[in-house]
């Protein structure tokens, strides 16, 4: 699986099998994407590779420990480093082609837009299960 950024400077590569998808509904999440949620994989770091443009990302980072990581040309969110867990959180919208995924979760339900529609397949979380869960779920053969 490829991807990049919105002008293209980015690229990177994803190795199978594919983790399915989740969707975070949190205001962090809402504002870093600038939509009702923001859609992403999680992939081990070993099957994740940069092809181009990886000195071009920039880092935001808060207090808190919340990353945001992006092209420092058209600002675009790119992947970054789930802390030292040794996976990798992946933006779904930067997936370049036609990659059948599913979504196995959405996270952060009771922090929802009031406009936000869920949709009714993954299971829904009010905030979200720990990040051992999580991978677990998103890296399971089924929902």
């Amino acid at each position: 699986m490829k991807g990049s950024c919105l002008c293209g400077a980015i690229a990177f590569e994803i190795d199978g099998p594919y983790p399915k998808l989740y969707q975070c509904h949190c205001s962090l999440c809402r504002k870093q994407g600038g939509s009702v949620s923001n859609t992403g994989l999680i992939v081990a770091a070993d099957k994740f590779r940069w092809v181009t443009g990886e000195p071009l990302i920039s880092t935001w980072i808060r207090e808190t420990g919340f990353r945001s990581y992006f092209c420092s040309r058209c600002g675009a969110p790119v992947p970054n480093p789930l802390r030292d867990t040794g996976y990798i959180w992946v933006p779904s919208g930067l997936i370049d082609g036609d990659e059948s995924l599913e979504i196995a979760a959405q996270l952060y339900i009771d922090s929802k837009a009031p406009w936000d529609e869920l949709p009714s397949g993954g299971r829904h979380f009010e905030t979200a299960p720990g990040l051992t869960e999580l991978i677990a779920l998103l890296h399971s053969r089924s929902t």
